[in-house]
């Protein structure tokens, strides 16, 4: 293998250009050692800023995470403030979670927007995602980042960067700050040279503003005083989910909260897990563990950065089991609209929002309580359009995605694991002050609304040639698209790439409202939804099922459950992926 042209043509620039020695070195001893695809991957394009900023693998190169693009998204960012808000005294909040380099790419941060004239509110030590957003807003800020890679592998960094909503940039906002990235073109149009008298620390006052604002938002502090030695486990998985859960949870008035403690210190290592995310099972093993032996009733796990949280529950056989992103998000919308409900809060001014790939049964729930539901693209930042277009015009209860993510209240604009854990305890609460488990609550759900069955498959294409076969499989799918999937005709095909369903049958298309996104999303005649996605923050393409059946009683769940299972099996067959 030999390196292309234009891959050499940047290696050379770096070897050349700007850069410390010690990357100049690393680059070099790639090339001493031939290795030509790990050079290709590092170099063979710029890290690309997307709509939510940066992430990669932390490493020298054009296409890594390191100081040089972090650096070069700073001052494009700080370059769109200066233009977007002229005249006006700037300032921008930044925080980081608890991986390796986090602290040091939040400092390069905040020095390219001081050196810019930019005010920086900085957080002393790593906090949550979530509160990052609660900041900007609460602070004045036209902009945050937040340095983070989310549940990735160690090997991730990233960079998140967030508007004057708090919520990550949508259009046209978000085209003008990439536009200003790309502009630069020599890491010498980089200002690193910070000034101390821009940057001020902050944290333990906005963590209590923070905490007491959400605790306004409890609907059933009553349940909670009746359960508040409700058994619950808690791991931050190293992550910042420890500065803030434990806290949020004792102030909605739980205290009986268990710590799992090889996991409660901060390490970007993340050495007791594979990954450190809350969707695998392997990452709650020791959390399992600690609630099989206190007998708790609840399990809570949080990401890296704590916008994402996993749950696990005891089932009818004693048997914890963990819930997924899409059960527990309709859980949530139940509980809340079931508890606005009996306080007689639904006014018909409230509304609650999902994500096109998260399940139809949130939508059921809403349109049996007579609740205004939205659906948008996939990823928190539509959510939080979406709410800053109806800030004071509607109320916004909740909602969430299926990737483990969920919001209650207006207070922040993005996903919120703190948040998040204190209501799924209060949820918890909730049902068991009424003789329930959490699980039954689940069936008695099902019961109601029918059972909808999700599986996510995701496929992993690493580097360019993975790439390129991602873009490959979507065309593949758009232009010859299945005919059945599960025994089932395709009825509708959804692509919101090019903006438009088609009626299979009569071929006749229509406009998709939305904006347009990489999605294909085939409905078959029985109502089953599978939707394709290449992932926006991941090199991956993911596949989503979705199937539903009604649920005749609690007792019929085993055997309808492994019926859907089945279908969801022949489906992922016939798509051959």
């Amino acid at each position: 293998m030999q390196l292309e042209t234009s891959t050499l043509a940047t290696i050379n620039e770096w070897l050349n250009g700007n850069y410390d020695q010690q990357t100049k070195e690393e680059i070099q001893s790639l090339l001493d050692k031939e290795a030509f695809t790990e050079l290709t991957d590092s170099f063979y394009r710029n890290l690309e800023f997307g709509t939510g900023g940066l992430r990669g693998i932390m490493g020298a190169g054009s296409n890594r995470i390191n100081k040089y693009t972090i650096g070069t998204a700073t001052q494009g960012l700080a370059n769109y403030l200066i233009k977007k808000y002229p005249g006006e005294e700037i300032k921008v909040a930044i925080a980081h979670d608890s991986r390796n380099n986090s602290d040091y790419f939040a400092g390069i941060t905040a020095d390219v927007f001081s050196a810019n004239g930019i005010y920086v509110y900085f957080f002393s030590a790593l906090r949550p995602t979530p509160e990052l957003s609660f900041a900007i807003r609460e602070l004045g800020c036209r902009s945050g980042v937040m340095l983070t890679a989310s549940h990735n592998p160690k090997e991730y960094n990233g960079y998140k960067a967030y508007g004057a909503d708090g919520g990550q940039f949508t259009a046209p906002d978000d085209v003008m700050v990439m536009d200003e990235v790309a502009a630069i073109k020599s890491i010498d149009a980089v200002n690193f040279n910070g000034v101390k008298d821009n940057i001020e620390l902050i944290a333990e006052k906005i963590d209590q503003l923070y905490l007491d604002k959400i605790t306004e938002l409890s609907v059933s502090p009553e349940a909670i005083a009746r359960q508040k030695d409700l058994k619950i486990v808690y791991s931050p998985i190293h992550g910042t989910g420890i500065t803030l859960v434990p806290k949020a949870l004792a102030q909605f008035g739980f205290t009986n909260l268990t710590l799992v403690e090889e996991q409660s210190t901060p390490d970007g290592n993340f050495p007791t897990v594979v990954y450190p995310n809350p969707e695998e099972k392997e990452a709650l093993t020791l959390a399992l563990k600690k609630a099989q032996e206190i007998d708790a009733d609840l399990v809570l796990a949080t990401d890296p950065d704590a916008d994402r949280v996993g749950i696990a529950v005891k089932n009818n056989d004693g048997e914890f089991v963990l819930l997924n992103g899409n059960q527990t998000g309709s859980l949530l919308i139940n509980y809340l609209l079931s508890a606005w409900e009996e306080k007689g809060k639904l006014t018909g001014d409230q509304y609650i929002v999902k994500t096109i790939v998260t399940s139809n049964l949130i939508e059921a729930i809403a349109t049996a309580k007579n609740v205004t539901f939205y659906n948008t693209l996939t990823g928190f930042k539509w959510i939080g359009k979406l709410m800053t277009e109806l800030q004071g015009k509607k109320t916004f209860i909740g909602g969430g995605e299926e990737s483990y993510g969920y919001l209650i209240g207006e207070l922040v604009r993005d996903k919120d694991a703190i948040v998040s854990c204190a209501f799924i305890a209060e949820m918890t609460a909730f049902y068991k002050d009424k003789g329930s488990s959490l699980y039954d609550a689940l069936l008695d759900m099902y019961v109601e609304y029918g059972l909808y069955k999700e599986e996510l498959v995701s496929i992993t294409k690493k580097g360019k040639t993975g790439a390129e076969e991602i873009k490959a499989m979507m065309e593949k799918f758009r232009v010859n698209p299945p005919a059945t999937l599960g025994g089932s005709k395709i009825a509708t095909l959804k692509d919101y790439e090019l903006g438009f369903e088609t009626d299979m049958a009569s071929g006749e298309k229509s406009a998709l409202e939305l904006p347009k996104s990489d999605v294909l999303q085939f409905i078959t005649e029985d109502g089953s939804i599978i939707s394709a996605r290449p992932s926006g923050t991941e090199p991956k393409i993911k596949f989503y099922c979705s199937v539903n059946a009604p649920l005749k009683d609690r007792a019929s769940f085993k055997e309808t459950d492994a019926a859907l299972g089945a279908k969801i099996k022949g489906i992922i067959g016939d798509l051959e992926v």
